[in-house]
């Protein structure tokens, strides 16, 4: 297996036999329908799109839509003056603008539809990874990690959209990933290792917005990553790794898990695939709260 973690630079490609599936996960149903499969594209992390009508990816750098219909279609969204980007990127759909991380390390902003990009981030020593935008567009969430140390722990922090000064609210002082603000903007959850039994033990956590403790959601034996919230702050996605499973690579039997937020012990379903990366690094809930989608990475057996 490829060591994407050691050089983040990289640009992920599928293996021989591999394929990227697109599934898209259903409340009413509790079940998942394969939307869409490809041999020759490594696509990862699907935003939806505003219109209710497709869903945002990336691979081989790039930024891709995928049309779901009536005919589903996958097609380039051209956006200048942005390096080659990576599964952290994040919608602000009211204001019809994308914010990406690139593999320079920096966050850019551009139109949904395609356009020009603009930096946001200007720190040239820290590697910034998206992962969460305010509800009033306002600010930004994110993981920064020194570029001297790639291995070093992942810190909280929140930069104003528009640019401007980084603050670091008090989240623990261990590895962290994946903040993404609440839908009503008053807290940010995300996975943490502040209360591993081993190393690599993430569990799922939020801190309130405006500083305060942080809460754990729920004990697990797995290794739980990304927790996402659908818009009307019901439900929540997010992914488990085996346990012992260090950090969240690819190339593993891994779950997509769905849960209330009422009570996140109680897995009302479960949906075990082969991924790990770039399957639901970010937040992929349609509007109405009813669907989210995600990435499967099956390779056929020889």
């Amino acid at each position: 297996m490829i060591d994407y973690a050691a050089d983040p630079t990289m640009l992920r490609r599928l293996a021989p036999g591999q394929r990227a599936e697109v599934w898209i996960a259903d409340l009413g149903s509790e079940s998942a329908e394969l939307v869409y499969s490809t041999q020759t594209l490594l696509l990862e992390a699907p935003n939806w799109a505003p219109d209710g009508n497709g869903l945002l990816l990336n691979g081989d750098g790039l930024l891709w839509r995928l049309d779901l219909g009536p005919e589903v279609k996958l097609h380039p969204v051209s956006i200048d003056d942005l390096p080659p980007i990576n599964n952290d990127h994040v919608l602000d759909s009211e204001r019809g603008l994308i914010y990406l991380s690139a593999n320079d390390g920096h966050i850019y902003v551009a139109p949904l539809r395609g356009g020009t990009a603009r930096r946001v981030t200007h720190d040239a020593s820290r590697y910034h990874y998206l992962h969460g935008v305010s509800p009033d567009g306002s600010t930004l969430a994110f993981v920064e990690i020194p570029k001297a140390d790639h291995s070093d722990l992942g810190r909280l922090a929140l930069i104003p959209s528009a640019g401007g000064e980084t603050r670091y609210p008090e989240a623990g002082s261990s590895h962290l990933d994946g903040p993404e603000y609440s839908p009503d903007g008053d807290w940010l959850y995300f996975n943490t290792e502040e209360y591993a039994k081993r190393p690599g033990h993430a569990q799922l956590a939020r801190v309130p917005a405006e500083g305060g403790s942080m809460e754990r959601l729920v004990e697990s034996e797995s290794v739980d990553w990304f927790p996402h919230l659908s818009p009307d702050g019901e439900h929540a996605s997010y992914i488990s790794f085996p346990a012992g499973t260090l950090g969240h690579p690819p190339e593993l039997d891994v779950e997509v898990r769905l849960v209330r937020t009422s009570n996140w012990r109680d897995i009302i379903w479960c949906f075990p695939i082969f991924g790990g990366q770039g399957t639901i690094n970010v937040n992929s809930w349609s509007a109405d709260s009813r669907r989210f989608a995600f990435v499967a990475y099956p390779v056929e057996q020889a």
